[in-house]
């Protein structure tokens, strides 16, 4: 008794050892504030944060985009078959039972006799049982869980991603379609231009050269409405795509970014973000996964215990057991000790802990990622927001040039070349303008994703 009590402790010791995986590595040590500083007027994303813009058309693009695109649908099925993966590893705990029937005829025949004949009928009932000593199971039960919560938050991150990718898009369509407004615009002034040097050439005050120089300037404005015309198909279209609809007949109606408003965020703390976004939970519950797969590849070095049992009825009748049948029960008990695999369980381990130190690696390159967004969107958000006040003013004085210019033309006191130097620069100072509005629309949608939304990982 004393000698078998002595087995078990060690047996026991042995497989406490072996059942753990690695501790996880903790998250790079976070700063204790941001670089940029944000607004004094900001305030923390809320939960449908695309609201924040101003738009309405917006957030019906958005609720669409939830509703039919086909990424979310693919996360969630996803999720489903993480769910099923942890039900197959949940049965693993529990015993098997398997119920079998079967019933046959037999005929022989002797050389120089009659032929025989034989009938048997049988039903058993079997039940067999894993008795999980050293934890394998449920380490792979572990494993799955961690999988499935991991599944979940990459779920949340196609979401969140989808909705700034919503947002995005729509942005740069209204800004394509405001560019081509100015395009447009500027047409209309070169054509005005043009016809005041048309009555100036037949008057003998111009010569031929000026008008062809504004002409020049016409067909150039003209030339570049086609560009701006395919780019703003081709971004309604991609934006269908993120709806989950066809291109054929999708249309918004807004038209440009001068009502949209641009909201100002709070990041909060850096150690906020290991629980802000969704990838980075994901990227944590990897690990955890890992972890759990490393304790499970150790425990399969050690002996195995099963235990079966089965009962059932026998009878020499076919499909008949009212003829006193025969009674059959049995229990049992196994052990499984690898021994020699050519080193197969061992290198199961060492897969498995390398994958685990990789997801290390992975995660710590993930916080490091993330703080880099956050800080990359603020920097953009507040320098756009000065080039943009500064660019106005650049519009301002650009329209009050080519106005004085064009009278001094029609005065005679300025060249044609004075007008078109006043026209280039009053076109691109608009064009710049509105690429610099999209770029702070943009910058404010990426610090809003950099920050994960408004999501939080959940308690459980």
């Amino acid at each position: 008794m004393n000698q078998r009590l002595v087995c078990l402790w060690l047996a026991t010791l042995l497989g406490g050892c072996a059942v753990t995986g690695n501790a996880p590595a903790p998250a790079p040590d976070m700063p204790r504030a941001f670089t940029e500083a944000p607004a004094a007027d900001a305030a923390a994303p809320a939960a449908d944060w695309w609201g924040a813009f101003g738009s309405a058309d917006l957030s019906s693009l958005v609720a669409a985009a939830q509703a039919a695109n086909p990424d979310l649908a693919i996360a969630a099925e996803r999720v489903r078959q993480a769910e099923a993966q942890v039900r197959m590893a949940d049965a693993t705990l529990f015993p098997a039972l398997n119920l079998g029937a079967g019933t046959s005829r037999r005929e022989t025949h002797v050389d120089g006799g009659n032929w025989q004949k034989g009938d048997a009928s049988s039903a058993t009932l079997s039940a067999s049982y894993e008795v999980d000593l050293w934890g394998k199971n449920a380490s792979g039960l572990r494993s799955a869980e961690a999988a499935l919560r991991a599944s979940r938050f990459d779920g949340e991150t196609v979401r969140l991603t989808l909705v700034a990718g919503v947002a995005n898009g729509y942005f740069q369509l209204l800004s394509l379609r405001g560019r081509l407004a100015i395009v447009r615009e500027n047409l209309d002034i070169a054509e005005r231009v043009f016809k005041v040097v048309d009555s100036r050439v037949r008057n003998g005050a111009a010569s031929a050269l000026d008008l062809a120089r504004q002409k020049a300037a016409v067909l150039t404005q003209r030339a570049a409405i086609p560009p701006l015309e395919l780019q703003e198909r081709q971004t309604l279209f991609a934006l269908a795509i993120l709806l989950g609809r066809t291109p054929e007949g999708f249309e918004t109606a807004a038209s440009s970014v001068a009502g949209l408003a641009v909201p100002r965020v709070a990041p909060g703390l850096p150690a906020q973000l290991l629980v802000r976004r969704p990838d980075l939970a994901s990227a944590e519950a990897q690990l955890a996964a890992a972890n759990a797969d490393v304790a499970a590849a150790r425990a399969a070095l050690l002996p195995s215990i099963s235990l079966t049992g089965s009962a059932g009825l026998a009878s020499d009748v076919l499909i008949n057991f009212l003829n006193a049948p025969t009674a059959v029960l049995a229990i049992g008990a196994s052990l499984l000790q690898p021994i020699f695999d050519g080193g197969r369980l061992r290198a199961q381990v060492d897969v498995a802990a390398s994958r685990e130190r990789e997801l290390v690696e992975n995660y710590r390159k993930a916080v490091l990622a993330a703080l880099a967004d956050v800080e990359s969107a603020l920097a953009a958000g507040g320098r756009t927001a000065a080039q943009e006040l500064l660019q106005e003013q650049v519009v301002e004085q650009a329209r009050v040039a080519l106005r004085l210019a064009e009278i001094r033309y029609r005065e005679g006191a300025d060249d044609l070349l004075t007008v078109l130097d006043a026209q280039r620069t009053l076109f691109q100072a608009e064009d710049q303008l509105s690429q610099i509005r999209l770029s702070r629309l943009q910058a404010s949608v990426g610090l809003f994703k950099a920050l994960g939304g408004a999501w939080t990982m959940p308690n459980s």
